[in-house]
């Protein structure tokens, strides 16, 4: 009786070494391989899969670099969609968040000297005069930022574009006009940068 206890005990430490051995890599396995609903990483900065606006998940639609000058790297931007809905709608009311990690540092200040000159292209003159208190506003609340800190506009119809900074509000602007010409800074007829805005909307 004592042999086949012997075997058996042996047989169970060899099956117990193997199951080991075979979490372990599992467990390396899931480091390696990415899950189904991996996130999207650009200049090492990662963007979720999906945000939630209004208590209703939004994916990702595309993420890209923005070059100023041509050769310095100055943010990563991500463009959040409805599930399909079309890229030419995206100033249209409907929700959406664009979500701006910065690669630089920036003065609050020095936000609107970049969006002023965007505005007037795709403003006439008497549309901006409308928008103008509410721009001033949104100007007002923007703060310093350093490399790693990220900026996110978030529109939800009837509710207006909220202005976060790393998860923070600052402050919610109303009006589907105002998120329209806001979010035309980068997706408009004339945007800051015609390379982002495509690489934005063309999905992945």
């Amino acid at each position: 009786m004592r042999k086949p206890l012997r075997i058996i005990s042996s047989m169970k430490a060899r099956l117990s070494r193997h199951l080991g051995v075979i979490c372990l890599l599992l467990l390396a396995l899931n480091f390696i391989l990415p899950s189904p609903s991996h996130a999207l990483t650009v200049e090492n900065i990662t963007f979720a899969e999906s945000t939630t606006i209004g208590g209703k998940p939004v994916p990702l639609h595309n993420a890209a670099l923005l070059r100023y000058l041509k050769f310095i790297k100055a943010y990563v931007a991500a463009l959040y969609l409805p599930e399909g809905g079309k890229a030419e709608d995206v100033l249209s009311d409907v929700p959406k968040r664009l979500e701006i990690s910065y690669l630089v540092s920036i003065k609050g200040p020095d936000f609107d000297k970049g969006a002023a000159p965007v505005l007037e292209r795709n403003q006439s003159p008497a549309e901006l005069a409308k928008l103008q208190r509410r721009i001033d506003r949104i100007n007002a609340a923007y703060k310093d930022v350093r490399s790693g800190d990220r900026y996110s506009l978030t529109y939800l119809p009837g509710r207006g574009t909220e202005l976060a900074l790393n998860g923070t509000p600052l402050i919610v602007i109303e009006g589907a006009d105002f998120a329209a010409a806001y979010f035309g800074i980068w997706l408009g007829r004339e945007p800051i940068d015609e390379k982002l805005k495509r690489d934005l909307l063309k999905g992945r």
